[in-house]
C-alpha cells in the first residue's frame, strides 16, 4: 500500500489547511503548545527535524527564532511551494529542504535533532508505528517529538451527529474516498501506548479543532471567529473535549 504524496493536491491542500478557520485553530493550538516545549530545551539554537511537513508552516516560524530545521516532504510541489515562501521572507531562513520519504531519512546521512515535528502524516502512513519508530531513531536523548495525529474515534462521533450512519456501521469503508480524508486514522489510546513503547513522556496533550467541527450551520447573531478561537484553546487541553479534537498533538519527552 502506498503512502499519501500530495504533488497533486498541493495547492487544494495549503488552501484547505491553512487558508481557512480550521487552519487558524490548527496553528494557535499547536503553536500554543510548542512554545512552552520549545522553552524546555534551553535558549540555544535548536536542530528542528519537519517530517512532512509540506510547505513548510512550522519550519518558517521555528527558522524565525533562529533554529536550523531540516524540512522532508515527498511531494516536490508542497517542497516549491515552501521554496517560494523561504525566498519571500523578511529574513534569511535556515532551512533545508530535503525531498524524500520520511522513511528514507536515516541517522548516519542526518544526525539526531533536539526537535522533531510530524503533523498530520501519520494518518497516510500504511504503516505509522513503524514508520514512527524508525523515525524516532533521529531524536536526541532529552529531545521532543511533537506528534498531531488524526483522531479515528472524532471521525466516528462527527459521521454519528451528521447523521452517516451507514458510513460508521462501514468502518468508513467506502468505494471512492474525499481527497483529503484521512485513510488511517488513529485513536487516542493506540498512540499513547505508542509513546509508552518508545518510553517517551507525555508532556503535553491537546485536541485539535474540539469545537469547530461540531457547530452548528447556523450561528447566532453574535458569533465571533475570534470568540471560536479563544474557547478552541481554552478547552482543547480539558476532557471530553480533547478526546473529541478531530486530531489530536501530544508532545513527548525522551528521557537524557
Amino acid at each position: 500500500m502506498q503512502d499519501k504524496n500530495f504533488d497533486k493536491l498541493a495547492q487544494k491542500f495549503a488552501k484547505n489547511i491553512y487558508g481557512t478557520p480550521k487552519g487558524e485553530i490548527r496553528a494557535a493550538v499547536l503553536w500554543r503548545d510548542l512554545q512552552p516545549a520549545l522553552a524546555a530545551l534551553g535558549d540555544r539554537k535548536l536542530r528542528i527535524l519537519d517530517a512532512g511537513g509540506g510547505f513548510g508552516f512550522f519550519s518558517q516560524k521555528l527558522a524565525a527564532l533562529g533554529h536550523q530545521v531540516v524540512l522532508c516532504d515527498i511531494s516536490a510541489a508542497m517542497l516549491a511551494q515552501a521554496r517560494q515562501q523561504i525566498d519571500a521572507a523578511a529574513m534569511p531562513l535556515d532551512i533545508r529542504l530535503l525531498h524524500a520519504p520520511i522513511q528514507a531519512l536515516s541517522l548516519a546521512e542526518h544526525g539526531r535533532f533536539d526537535l522533531i515535528l510530524c503533523h498530520a502524516v501519520a494518518e497516510w502512513l500504511s504503516d505509522a508505528r513503524q514508520t514512527l519508530t524508525d523515525l524516532l531513531t533521529l531524536l536526541a536523548p532529552g529531545g521532543l517529538f511533537s506528534l498531531m495525529f488524526y483522531n479515528k474515534e472524532a471521525m466516528r462521533f462527527h459521521n454519528l451527529v451528521s447523521g452517516n450512519f451507514d458510513y460508521v456501521e462501514q468502518d468508513f469503508k467506502v468505494k471512492k474516498k474525499v481527497g483529503l480524508t484521512p485513510p488511517h486514522p488513529l485513536y487516542i489510546q493506540q498512540v499513547r501506548a505508542w509513546f509508552d513503547a518508545w518510553r517517551l513522556t507525555l508532556e503535553c496533550q491537546s485536541g485539535v479543532r474540539v469545537i469547530h467541527d461540531y457547530l452548528k450551520h447556523q450561528q447566532p447573531h453574535n458569533f465571533s471567529q475570534q470568540k471560536l478561537l479563544q474557547m478552541e484553546l481554552q478547552y482543547s487541553q480539558q476532557e471530553p473535549y480533547l478526546s473529541l479534537g478531530r486530531y489530536v498533538h501530544f508532545i513527548g519527552h525522551k528521557q537524557a
